[in-house]
């Protein structure tokens, strides 16, 4: 299994290489696929049927993708407001999922549709904003999402004893939340040491705001967890182990990105506030 997850990540990271060579339109184009994926894939653990998750999630990436491709972007300040709300619907999860590790909790079909439009389409608004900047922009605030998921798994398998939340996602502990925040902010920090100019998000953070952007950090760190806490309690929910199976080892696209539809639009609106509009005017 480890073989077959490696082998389709190698061919994930050269679909993503290959479309960030070609042009910004050919990467968001591939990001619109896998988003229209996941939301399907949200949308089917819902209790939607295949055929109306895919129906609803389609249309609505096409929709997207056209409306990018002819420029036609939310304003800042109505993509910082998005991007705000997004976030605090996060925080609001997460208090959720303190209460369904307690006592459980039902998440109801309405709510679990309107979740997955809201912030699925604020992830993706967001990922246009940061491609906006670039390629390996983006890819800098994506890094820091993949080292914390490989920092808490073997943080988590080396000294994990203590559950996170074992009604919702009994492999998680404590151990590898730890560790995916000390990995982080260590990453973050070096990189901006040792490379104080290199154009990349947390460098950048840092710089403007040194304890504010460390707090950001772990907030992205946190979030990310909740991102995976989260689906991992709708699946729960739907009784499947993984939300899809078109990534051979891997699951489905959301299984992937879970922990990353949180941390892009806190990503941008990180950005509005500590940057003084750097980024975005």
């Amino acid at each position: 299994m480890l073989r077959t997850r490696v082998i389709t990540a190698l061919v994930l990271l050269v679909l993503i290489a290959g479309a960030a060579a070609l042009s910004r339109q050919a990467l968001i184009g591939l990001g619109a696929v896998f988003l229209a994926q996941a939301l399907a894939e949200w949308l089917r653990l819902s209790g939607l049927p295949a055929m109306a998750a895919y129906a609803i999630a389609v249309p609505a990436a096409a929709a997207g993708l056209a409306l990018q491709w002819l420029g036609m972007a939310p304003p800042p300040v109505v993509l910082h407001a998005l991007c705000a709300l997004a976030s605090v619907a996060w925080i609001s999860i997460a208090v959720g999922l303190v209460r369904a590790q307690r006592s459980g909790v039902h998440l109801s079909r309405p709510l679990l549709i309107i979740l997955a439009l809201a912030l699925a389409g604020a992830a993706w608004l967001a990922l246009a904003a940061l491609l906006d900047r670039g390629a390996g922009w983006t890819l800098s605030v994506l890094v820091l999402v993949w080292l914390a998921d490989i920092a808490a798994y073997f943080t988590g398998r080396a000294f994990g004893v203590s559950k996170l939340a074992s009604r919702i996602s009994p492999g998680k502990t404590w151990a590898g939340v730890w560790g995916a925040l000390a990995a982080v902010v260590v990453l973050a920090e070096g990189s901006s040491r040792l490379w104080p100019e290199a154009p990349l998000w947390s460098t950048e953070l840092l710089r403007a705001a040194p304890v504010g952007g460390v707090l950001v950090l772990l907030v992205l760190v946190a979030l990310s967890i909740v991102g995976d806490l989260f689906e991992s309690l709708v699946k729960r929910q739907a009784g499947v182990k993984d939300s899809g199976s078109i990534l051979p080892g891997h699951g489905g696209v959301w299984d992937r990105i879970d922990a990353t539809l949180p941390v892009l639009p806190l990503a941008v609106l990180a950005q509005s506030v500590l940057l003084r509009g750097g980024s975005f005017g």
